[in-house]
Order: C-alpha cells, then structure tokens, then sequence
C-alpha cells in the first residue's frame, strides 16, 4: 500500500513539470509522437565558482560585524580614558596653584632643589610610550621610528642614551638582540593606567637622575588630537622648570557622538593661578622641603597624564583602524555579491541554452 501512494506522488510531481510537444514547436508543426519531454527542476543547480563566492561573501560580512563590534568596544575605552582624565583634573590644578605660590614666596631659592638644578648632559634616558597590542594602524610604528630617529640625533652629538620603554610593542622592538639598544627598564602600558602604575615609572625615573645615572629625562608619548590624528610628541620630564609648571595650561578632549559621527571637543584650559600665601604665614616645615615633596608628585600626574593621553591615541587609532576595515570589508562585499549574481546570471542562461537546445532536437 505504501509502494502505491508513493508511485502515485512520484506520476503527480512527474506531471506536474511535463509539457505539451506545442510548446516546444512551431504552430505549423505536426504533433512529435512518443513519450513527453520534461524540462529541469526550478531549483538551479549552482556550480563551484558560485558556491565559493557565497562563502566567501559570508565571510567578509561575519568580519565586518567583528571590526565593527572592535570600533564600538574602543569608543567605550576612550570615553573611559576622558573620564580618568577629568577626574585628575581637580588635584592637578590644586598642585599647580600651591607650587606656584611656594615659588613666588621663595624666589631664587627653589634653584638649589635636586630636581631643579641644570646641569651638563652627557647621558640621557628617553621614556617611549607605545601599546601592549597592534591592529591599530601606525600607532606603535610611528612612535617607534621617532624613539630611533631621536637616539640617532642624541648619539649624533655624543650623548649617549638609554631607554625606559612602556608597552608590549616598543619593548620587543627595542630589545630585540639583532638591534643595539640600552634598555634600563620595561613596564607594561595597559588599556586603564592609574596612579600605582605612574608612581612605578616616576620613582625609576626619580632615582635614575638624583643618583647620577643620567642627566636629563625626556618622554616620547603620542599626543591625542582627534579620533583620526595624533602626533608623536617630546618632552623633557627631569630636570622640572619652575616657570613651565606654574605657567603652562593644560588641555582635556571630550568624545562627542552628535549626528551619529563619534567626534572630538578640545577645550585649552589656562594655567591655575598661583595661591596666595600672606608674608606672615608660618610653615610647619621648611617651603624648600614643602616644593621638594611636591615635584615627585608633579611628575607622577604628568606621567599619568601622558599615559592616559597616550592609551586614548591606541584606542581612537583602533577606532579608525576597524572603521576602515569594516568599509574595506562592504566594498568587498558587494564586489563579491556582482560577481556571484553575473555566475549565477550564467548558470541560469546556460540552463536556458540547454531547454532550447533539447526543444530543438525534438523538432
């Protein structure tokens, strides 16, 4: 019983795609005899160009969304990294005020602190500030070839130098054994620096100079100015200039996202001004002590500081890194999804060719 429905489903669905020989004839023809003449199945059959370009197409389209998902999760990190900023702000500038009004009060004397004094450079240690991870465009590359190409102009005067390197990328460049570079100490750079990890690096950097191990301290960070450009920027950290702590203005960005376009607003903040402290003011300890104790605290901020401002390059690099990837990846997309539609435009005229030509061999 079973057998018979199913030769009888298997005499429907026969039939159902079987056509008169008129269709295949001319109006004048005489009528062909024999048994009917079925056309192909509906389904068309793809060939192997077609079926690898349909893969490939579902591949790009399941990286953009990787890319994609990558640029959001670096936003969210750099819109972390302004908030770290900000809230450094109230005790940069309440630090910048009190030294400003130590150094009024005390004049000429502030000259004789450690960390002040000038003297001849005969060695000098270059802090480079590079990321703990790549598919962020020229970020590493960049702040790498201008560490080299500074040591190169150091060396050039007969200033020799040394390194303190933070960050995964600058650390296996630098200590690569193929390449002749002094390296006093590597730290790790990280996606969130905090206030233990600037301490870490202004202490070696403190010591290194008040032991007379070198003589001049200079940073190389990567300063942000937008979500599509920063620059390499130098610095000099040791020895300190009492007229550039208490005089220089600071700047904070804030990530915007207005239009649906994540954007950059940078406001110049002026320098703090100096506290007020009355000529008849006793100091449980001595100002020179007092302005001592806050240099290391100074530098701790701006190691901080660049830290921040340095991650926040990393990541917005990130940002366009993934951007340009995820647009690389719909241009491909649709180059790919033309070409699969001209293969299977093909398939289906050769499909055509074949009904036509098995129409005229009826004849």
């Amino acid at each position: 019983m079973k057998f018979l429905c199913f030769a009888a489903a298997a005499v429907a669905t026969a039939s159902a795609f079987t056509t008169g020989p008129g269709a295949f004839t001319a109006p004048s023809a005489p009528a062909v005899s024999g048994p009917a003449h079925r056309t192909r199945r509906a389904t068309i059959v793809m060939d192997g160009k077609a079926n690898a370009i349909r893969d490939r197409i579902t591949t790009v389209n399941n990286t953009k969304k990787i890319t994609s998902a990558m640029k959001l999760v670096a936003a969210a990190k750099v819109r972390r990294a302004q908030d770290s900023v900000m809230a450094t702000r109230p005790f940069s500038e309440t630090l910048q005020s009190v030294f400003g009004g130590l150094i009024e009060r005390l004049g000429g004397e502030a000259a004789d602190l450690p960390l002040l004094t000038q003297r001849e450079v005969n060695k000098v240690t270059i802090v480079v500030i590079t990321g703990d991870r790549g598919l962020c465009g020229g970020y590493n590359s960049f702040m790498i070839k201008k560490a080299e190409a500074r040591i190169n102009e150091l060396q050039g005067q007969g200033i020799e130098c040394d390194m303190i390197l933070i960050g995964k990328k600058g650390a296996s460049y630098f200590q690569n054994p193929t390449r002749d570079f002094s390296v006093r100490k590597v730290f790790d750079c990280g996606q969130n620096p905090d206030s233990k990890q600037a301490l870490a690096i202004s202490e070696e950097i403190i010591n290194s100079f008040l032991s007379g191990e070198t003589d001049a301290v200079e940073l190389l960070y990567t300063k942000f100015v937008s979500l599509i450009a920063s620059t390499p920027s130098v610095r000099t950290l040791v020895p300190f200039s009492a007229s550039e702590i208490s005089q220089k203005g600071d700047e904070v960005f804030q990530l915007t996202s207005s239009g649906g376009d994540f954007g950059v607003e940078r406001k110049e903040l002026e320098a703090a001004e100096p506290q007020d402290f009355p000529n008849d003011m006793i100091f449980e300890q001595d100002p020179l002590q007092i302005v001592n104790s806050i240099l290391p605290l100074y530098l701790n901020g701006q190691i901080l500081r660049t830290l921040q401002e340095s991650v926040a390059s990393e990541l917005a690099a990130r940002m366009q890194s993934m951007q340009s990837a995820s647009d690389n990846a719909s241009a491909l997309a649709k180059t790919l999804s033309q070409e699969y539609n001209r293969a299977r435009q093909a398939a289906v005229t050769q499909e055509i060719l074949e009904i036509v030509s098995g129409a005229s061999a009826l004849e």
